[in-house]
């Protein structure tokens, strides 16, 4: 699913109209029967919805949204902010329409504001994804109005907010409970500093032109259940643990042995034909108590994993996963070194530990000789300490993100909500899964886990890290729904992931 900017929907809603071709105001209804088809689903048996519509086509969309509520029988009243005399045209054609039963207030001057209630639920027709400016005068205020309440549902983006610009701290922006976006997500949805406003977001199909869709070009997707499907390989009924590929996973350290065993059965359950893990002597009776199914392969050293990895060792595996557990440490940065070296024709994936020893300054010399689409999973900290700087917001980030994947031609998925994947073309992909109990220790490695297992079964580094990233955010929302987000482990996740895998194959 493309994710576009502003001027790009505004193009393929002029496109829709021509092409379909469909009137702009038919359109518009459209958009407001899809969000009501969706608000009826959720809330019923309520007699305080108040609609507050700007003087543009956002503003038209809660007229008519006010008049189809009307028609089922919900008590709406409607609020028009003009702090202007100049309205849109459907705006206009949605006002004559309203009924007179109806209550329309207009409000033109600061005196005229209403007193909302926190048990008003509030839809926010103010104004759409056009917004260039921040609010401020009559605007404003009426914004700050709004936000008293509890429940706020925003028609397509919640007002004040940018739909792909940064937003200043100063900017005045409603804080939606809930925003309804129309056919494709905004760009704002998809970062941390925007959660307050956007709330939980769904999309509705408002049957705008595919045609306009395909032709408009951007960096920016989302990965959604359709398209993930696609990446599943089927397996031959002839296949056996040697054509399932043969992972190697070099994790853990004294006292950090739970990450390589999250790992690794992670791994496992994500497909791989065979697992060995290399991990300090010590573990040797852990491992073999607690993963039977897996290889072990034992450092020399009793507390980190310090072997010196040449291309005789390396030549049976068909993947490499580094990081979980590892330590901090020059000697296992000198055993990174002699994997990164020797592993060109072997896919990998570097994490955790492996990530932060790249960081350091002996460390970070070995970023120009990564393998080709090697693929890197740090958690934003960790990502700035790759970078050796910090950002100044989500949309620096986004582009720090980029320039790093396109210099370096690895795929960065920078781990949080709607882990965004940056692969070698400059592409940023965000994922659609996950929910916030995976907040938790060990959750990073059990991704590890997954994406190494789909790497040694020869899918490629994109598709991946891709898969990897939705599936296993959807074991965390099989998870959440049987353990709550409040009580997960991140063992849970490996749990649920046969679920997961027939929740796609089924």
């Amino acid at each position: 699913m493309k994710i576009v900017s502003a001027s790009q929907t505004h193009k393929i809603d002029e496109y829709t109209i021509s092409h379909e071709p469909v009137t702009s105001i038919d359109l518009m209804e459209r958009a407001a029967t899809a969000f009501c088809d969706w608000f009826m689903q959720y809330y019923f048996n309520v007699n305080r919805i108040k609609i507050v519509c700007g003087p543009g086509n956002n503003g038209g969309d809660g007229l008519a949204i006010a008049r189809i509520l009307h028609s089922y029988s919900y008590k709406v009243d409607v609020y028009t902010v003009l702090p202007t005399e100049k309205t849109s045209k459907d705006f206009d054609i949605n006002l004559q329409r309203l009924p007179s039963s109806i209550s329309v207030q207009q409000i033109t001057s600061q005196s005229e504001l209403p007193q909302f209630h926190a048990e008003d639920i509030i839809i926010d027709a103010l104004f759409g994804s056009g917004l260039n400016r921040p609010l401020d005068g009559l605007a404003a205020d009426i914004v700050q109005a709004i936000n008293q309440a509890k429940t706020i549902i925003a028609v397509d983006i919640p007002s004040g907010l940018f739909a792909d610009t940064n937003n200043s701290k100063e900017d005045v922006i409603i804080k939606a409970s809930q925003t309804i976006a129309f056919q494709l997500p905004k760009l704002s949805f998809m970062l941390p500093q925007n959660a307050e406003f956007v709330g939980d977001w769904h999309l509705v199909d408002i049957g705008l032109h595919p045609t306009a869709i395909a032709q408009a070009s951007t960096n920016y997707f989302y990965t959604d259940t359709s398209e993930a499907i696609t990446y599943l390989k089927k397996r031959s009924k002839f296949s056996h643990k040697g054509s399932n590929g043969h992972a190697l996973l070099i994790a853990g350290s004294y006292g950090m042995m739970g990450a390589a065993i999250l790992s690794a059965q992670a791994c496992l359950r994500s497909g791989a034909g065979k697992l060995t893990l290399h991990a300090p002597k010590h573990a040797n009776d852990l491992i073999q108590s607690t993963i039977p199914e897996a290889l072990f392969s034992a450092d020399p050293d009793e507390y980190l994993s310090t072997t010196e990895w040449t291309e005789d060792l390396l030549k049976n595996y068909s993947a490499i996963g580094i990081g979980p557990g590892l330590s901090v440490d020059e000697k296992v940065l000198f055993s990174i070194r002699s994997i990164i070296e020797h592993s060109s024709s072997i896919p990998l994936i570097i994490d955790a530990d492996g990530i932060n020893n790249l960081s350091t300054p002996e460390g970070r010399p070995l970023l120009e000789k990564l393998p080709a689409n090697t693929i890197l999973t740090p958690h934003p900290k960790e990502f700035q300490k790759l970078l050796n700087r910090s950002w100044q917001n989500d949309y620096e980030k986004l582009d720090l993100l980029r320039e790093f994947s396109v210099k370096h031609q690895v795929i960065v998925c920078l781990k949080g909500a709607h882990t965004a994947v940056a692969l070698t073309d400059g592409s940023i992909h965000f994922n659609s899964t996950g929910n916030p109990g995976m907040g938790t220790g060990g959750s990073g490695d059990v991704l590890t886990g997954i994406i190494t297992a789909l790497l040694a079964q020869k899918y490629s580094p994109t598709h991946a890290a891709l898969f990897g990233v939705y599936l296993h955010g959807l074991a965390g929302d099989i998870a959440a729904k049987e353990k709550s987000i409040y009580a997960m482990i991140a063992s849970d996740l490996t749990d649920n992931l046969p679920k997961a895998f027939l929740a796609i194959t089924k």
